[in-house]
């Protein structure tokens, strides 16, 4: 269980954090851990969050680069 917390963040890649996040999730959802270690996994969870949704918007913005650099090679 505490192996789910022991990753940096930063270094994980989109599918890594999905996967942690999703575990974090799992465990939340059974009820069956300490209040303070579900604070703990809750404050991971939200930084595993956000981080997955920088790695989606970095992504949004690379497709968006790559449409409008093919849009203008059409003109």
């Amino acid at each position: 269980m505490e192996k789910i917390l022991d990753s940096k963040i930063d270094e994980l890649s989109y599918e890594e954090a999905f996967d942690k996040l999703q575990e974090i999730v799992s465990l939340l959802e059974e009820g069956k851990i300490s209040l303070d270690d579900s604070i703990k996994f809750y404050e991971y969870g939200m930084s595993l969050k956000i981080h997955c949704e920088k790695k989606l918007k970095n992504a949004e913005m690379k497709i968006k680069t790559v449409l409008d650099k093919s849009d203008k090679s059409e003109d």
